[in-house]
């Protein structure tokens, strides 16, 4: 017999303040079974029900994130399709026929279903995004030990959202992730969902037995959830300080020039996504077209110019051509800038041995 513990809490150091994050853990203990296909004894625990035989992505991360809750929190989970049973539970997720959030109904299958996230996420929704959109602020501002109304409960919720959830929704609802007649160039079975997947009974097992369905789907609920905490630990630990990071630098962009076109990163991070990101929010115009940071190898600086979208290689306003290919003396005498290091072929990015040559290089690149 085994239940969801809610395991280990780590203290994790922000720019401002300590987080806590859940590593949530199976763990076995004679407390109470998981599972359950009958009432439980212990009429106390919530019961949160789903489907029987095959599972997918969507309903075992969705069992995972419910029991993350104050009201749900180490629910028994009951895998029926039985109506009868059904109506008796507290939560249903994926089975029933039925989207009520005042009821704790969390079904997507039925006609006529066509809720998605909102926020500017058009993506209808699984089981897991209606987990996530109603009780998605709350596992988070749980996590990170803040009030629900801290602004960065909100900031991760969408992040969240956006990097690790709405890919489970889409591939749930079979919705491809490019608009193209065209097969696909190759076959992608390392994806959350389709691993998931691969925990279903082999159809050759001469076991198909309920006990054996439930241990796989514990083990599905593992790989689903563990990774879904792993999203919102990366995002409180790296991706939120970098973004405020990217935020201070861009509000001092007119420090560094007055053009404002010119962003110096103060500590280097992972920029270039936030840079996009927030230009839109701050309504940066005109856009920046080169960013200066410290190359913690060599010491020397670096201007990086900035591509035009996030998943193009070409740049809003690349170094000068006639920059391109040169080093050193050969490039520092072309340029009239002294301690020039290199500038590359596509003119994307270049380098100088200090901060003053960098500047220096990045105002020459806009006037030419």
């Amino acid at each position: 017999m085994f239940t969801v513990a809610r395991g280990l809490k780590q203290r994790l150091p922000t720019l401002h303040f300590e987080r806590r994050l859940i590593s949530s853990l199976m763990a076995a203990n004679s407390r109470v079974s998981a599972f359950s296909t009958a009432s439980p004894t212990n009429t106390t625990l919530k019961r949160v029900g789903t489907h029987n035989g095959s599972f997918h992505c969507d309903e075992a991360l969705g069992c995972f994130m419910i029991r993350l809750t104050n009201k749900y929190s180490d629910a028994q989970i009951v895998r029926t399709r039985d109506p009868q049973v059904l109506e008796t539970l507290d939560a249903v997720l994926d089975v029933g026929g039925v989207y009520d959030p005042s009821q704790d109904r969390y079904d997507h299958h039925q006609k006529g279903f066509d809720e998605v996230f909102g926020h500017g996420f058009n993506t209808k929704l699984s089981s897991a995004g209606l987990i996530y959109k109603h009780y998605g602020m709350e596992i988070i501002a749980k996590e990170l030990q803040l009030d629900i109304g801290h602004p960065d409960v909100l900031r991760l919720f969408l992040a969240v959202y956006k990097s690790f959830m709405e890919a489970i929704d889409a591939i749930d609802n079979g919705i491809n992730q490019y608009d193209t007649d065209q097969p696909p160039r190759y076959v992608n079975n390392t994806h959350l969902s389709s691993r998931v997947g691969r925990f279903n009974l082999d159809w050759m097992d001469p076991d198909q037995s309920s006990e054996k369905e439930n241990e796989a789907f514990q083990r599905a609920m593992t790989l689903a959830g563990n990774e879904f905490l792993d999203s919102v630990r990366f995002h409180a630990k790296s991706w939120l300080p970098a973004r405020s990071i990217v935020m201070g630098c861009l509000a001092a962009r007119h420090d560094t020039d007055p053009s404002g076109e010119i962003m110096v990163l103060t500590s280097f991070c992972p920029w270039k996504l936030h840079l996009f990101e927030l230009e839109q929010e701050m309504k940066i115009d005109p856009p920046i077209k080169y960013v200066l940071y410290q190359d913690d190898r060599s010491k020397h600086w670096r201007v990086q110019a900035v591509a035009i979208s996030p998943d193009k290689f070409e740049s809003r306003k690349a170094l000068p051509s006639q920059w391109r290919g040169l080093r050193d003396d050969e490039l520092s005498k072309e340029a009239g800038i002294p301690g020039c290091v290199f500038v590359h072929m596509s003119g994307f990015i270049g380098g100088n041995l200090s901060y003053e040559g960098a500047l220096a290089m990045a105002r020459g690149a806009l006037k030419l």
